[in-house]
């Protein structure tokens, strides 16, 4: 099973007030349903298949905040 997922993240030129705090909420929108998108996807796997990507169940919500993080600061 494999899959790719291609996400772009504009970047405003506002830099203060009420604009720059529209933008951070935006972007905070974005990276959480970038997480809760990796968490169900990786949930879904079987423990074998976890393994196989050298994952442990243990290990999912810490790689989606990584994959989260690392796809918005692009």
């Amino acid at each position: 099973m494999a899959a790719t997922t291609d996400f772009t993240v504009s970047h405003s030129t506002r830099t203060s007030g009420f604009g720059a705090w529209i933008d951070g909420l935006g972007a905070r929108f974005t990276r959480y349903r970038l997480y809760r998108r990796t968490v169900n996807e990786l949930s879904a796997l079987s423990g074998r298949e976890l393994a196989d990507l050298g994952l442990h169940r243990s290990m999912i919500r810490r790689v989606a905040m990584q994959a989260a993080h690392e796809a918005t600061a692009r």
